[in-house]
């Protein structure tokens, strides 16, 4: 069930998809300001209020990296 969040001053989505989504994967960051086109005209540091909604996500296919040292 997607979600939302309204910021609190000092926020950044960064941040925001990082404490709701547990990662900071460019590919999730993306699909959230996909799903918020009204982030585009916000600072980088969000004002207090803002509401964001926050997909659901399958982190599974959308986090997967390369291991680089075994």
């Amino acid at each position: 069930m997607p979600a939302s969040y309204s910021s609190v001053e000092n926020d950044t989505v960064d941040y925001i998809v990082w404490k709701h989504y547990g990662t900071q994967s460019a590919r999730v960051v993306e699909r959230v300001f996909d799903a918020n086109p009204h982030l585009a005209r916000q600072p980088l540091v969000l004002p207090a209020g803002v509401v964001i909604n926050l997909p659901d996500l399958d982190l599974t296919t959308t986090t997967q990296g390369v291991r680089l040292w075994t």
